[in-house]
């Protein structure tokens, strides 16, 4: 469950509503596009802008859809009562795995990061993701942090930020962190440009955000790096290298992603939670742009 693709969809929105049919449907496209688990609820998926209710709603809806597909769930909040709350939702709800990420207001210590791991740990039995976001959370972990929580029960996965574009830098910061925790749990990349530098350098997943849109182009590099095809997953990157540049260009790529699943007719149009707004009318043309040059508009539906 921790390892390949992990496709991380948006939570759609119709106003102020969540647009629950909107999201089955990317949920099921997902799951018919062969990803290897689902992840709702992460950064993509604008866990933290719900409120409980809304977020157990769209937890029993990703398990339902998915056809068998593992389903993990984003679980992160300020208040670690209401982050048990939440995991709590996941494990009725038949989730696979929790993703938790230290959340911030006040700044956070390791030892306050620690201890939230420690508390949801020991209290699930469903596996746990870490997740390591620091450009959203504002904590970042140092190589000892991980080792130190990954020495915790049932702790499955770390997601990583993104990596370095040189392959030996790559490869020796993926060595570092293997050997501070433990052989059985994962590691997986985000940061989508450098996905695939990642997984050629041994990361075992990639926590993807164009992988809850675009499945079947997140797969080609991921298929192509678990099965040694170095240089075509790079390529296949490559080939993106328009794409990667927009997320650049237009301030994260939560809103790009958006803009392309709303370009696709797979979301209501404006889907984001308020207060935000996406991308301007000049910058949703130029996303249309890109998608048409890259063929992405050809992907299959599922």
């Amino acid at each position: 469950m921790f390892t390949g693709l992990s496709a991380f969809p948006l939570t759609p929105f119709a106003g102020d509503t969540i647009d629950e049919r909107a999201f089955a449907g990317l949920v099921e496209r997902l799951a018919a596009a062969g990803v290897d688990s689902i992840t709702a609820l992460g950064s993509t998926g604008c866990g933290p802008y719900l409120t409980a209710e809304e977020r157990a709603r769209v937890t029993r809806l990703a398990v339902a859809n998915a056809g068998g597909v593992p389903v993990h769930v984003g679980v992160s909040t300020l208040r670690t009562a209401q982050v048990l709350a939440n995991v709590r939702n996941a494990e009725e709800a038949g989730a696979s795995g929790i993703l938790l990420a230290p959340m911030t207001y006040q700044p956070l210590t390791p030892d306050d990061v620690f201890e939230l791991f420690h508390a949801v740990t020991s209290r699930t039995a469903l596996p746990v993701i870490v997740y390591d976001n620091p450009g959203t959370t504002h904590f970042a972990f140092t190589t000892e942090l991980y080792g130190r929580i990954a020495e915790l029960p049932r702790i499955a996965s770390i997601k990583i930020p993104g990596v370095a574009a040189d392959v030996h830098d790559t490869r020796s910061r993926i060595r570092e962190i293997r050997a501070a925790i433990p052989e059985h749990v994962s590691i997986g990349v985000s940061g989508d440009a450098m996905a695939a530098a990642g997984l050629n350098a041994g990361c075992d997943a990639w926590y993807s955000v164009i992988g809850g849109t675009l499945p079947g182009a997140a797969l080609r590099i991921t298929r192509a790096a678990q099965q040694g095809r170095t240089a075509d997953a790079l390529a296949e990157s490559e080939r993106l290298a328009p794409l990667w540049r927009l997320f650049g260009e237009s301030g994260g790529s939560l809103r790009v992603v958006a803009a392309i699943a709303e370009h696709l007719g797979l979301v209501p149009t404006r889907c984001l939670p308020l207060p935000l707004q996406g991308l301007t009318e000049e910058q949703r043309s130029r996303v249309g742009e890109v998608v048409h040059e890259l063929r992405l508009d050809a992907e299959p539906r599922g």
